[in-house]
């Protein structure tokens, strides 16, 4: 079983200009004259990682990190102002172009996947290849899994906590009711839903092997929550089924889609209907493995991937 390759340190970083209040931090590692791959953070609300530096072997590979707009390292965080899919995609390509690259690997999950083909059917020439882990196509059906009906049937106790921790408890539409507490200037009560939210988050990515914990609620922690539900509440900025409707452009770039089976934040469902929209992709399906890329089977699946196409330029 294949293993995350021992860690490195960026040989550059630097924060990219985007004619905006917004710099978007970018680092670079592994060998400079190697394969190009850019790296998709999850989220919207998180950030590049060390670790995900070590999917690839530095020693064939030019890895390319950043931190989505007001994600991680990258500035103002938290500011939702031009803070859309479009300028994330934008910002993508003026990466690519201020680097010099002609076609990179574009290497993302959950949302991370999402923007990686969206980015690939705007951009396919520049494209050499696509990873795919952890399918999210952001329609309606996926944010009410989310947070509406779907997981909540599986999770019902923390589910029922959450809904307890909301002004209105019995609401029926649970992202108006987050996004009134989180736009609302009451800290008490933000506080108050911030942790079993973060909660519900963490146990449908990490299913079983979820432990709670206290978690310290800071006002980083409302932004992070702000920035997520900004997203959500805007569709992810792109029409319905737009990721599904589009891949006719994506049936030339080698592919490989890599979905656990015990995914609860993202359901399996995903992963087999973009396979069946780009159905000269390889598909993987992990029996054990859930949504987030640290499982034994994810890194496996993941590092072997990288390896393959870094060996033939397949996948």
């Amino acid at each position: 079983m294949k293993t995350l390759y021992p860690e490195i340190q960026p040989f550059q970083s630097f924060f990219l200009e985007t004619g905006s209040p917004h710099r978007v931090y970018v680092e670079q590692s592994g060998n400079a004259a190697g394969i190009p791959v850019i790296f998709l953070h999850g989220g919207p609300c998180s950030g590049s990682k060390p670790d995900h530096r070590r999917f690839f072997n530095p020693a064939h590979y030019h890895i390319i990190l950043f931190d989505q707009r007001a994600c991680g390292q990258s500035l103002p965080f938290g500011k939702l102002d031009g803070n859309t899919t479009q300028n994330l995609l934008v910002d993508m390509e003026s990466i690519r172009q201020h680097l010099g690259i002609g076609q990179w690997l574009v290497f993302g999950g959950s949302w991370g996947g999402a923007l990686a083909l969206l980015y690939a059917q705007q951009h396919t020439a520049q494209v050499s290849g696509l990873v795919i882990r952890a399918v999210f196509l952001a329609r309606q059906k996926d944010l009410e899994w989310y947070a509406k009906d779907g997981a909540n049937r599986i999770f019902a106790e923390q589910w029922q906590q959450l809904l307890s921790s909301l002004p209105d408890p019995h609401t029926e539409d649970l992202l108006a009711s987050l996004c009134a507490v989180f736009w609302g200037d009451d800290t008490e009560v933000q506080g108050r839903v911030a942790k079993p939210w973060l909660a519900w988050g963490a146990l449908t990515a990490l299913g079983n092997a979820y432990q709670a914990k206290e978690v310290d609620v800071t006002e980083h922690t409302f932004k992070q929550i702000r920035m997520e539900l900004h997203y959500a509440k805007h569709h992810y900025f792109i029409s319905e089924n737009q990721i599904l409707d589009n891949c006719g452009v994506l049936q030339a770039i080698p592919t490989r889609i890599i979905h656990g089976r015990q995914d609860f934040l993202c359901p399996l469902e995903a992963g087999i209907k973009l396979h069946q929209a780009l159905p000269q992709a390889s598909l993987v399906i992990l029996p054990n493995a859930g949504h987030i890329a640290q499982h034994p089977e994810m890194i496996d699946a993941l590092v072997a991937a990288t390896d393959e196409f870094a060996a033939s330029g397949h996948l």
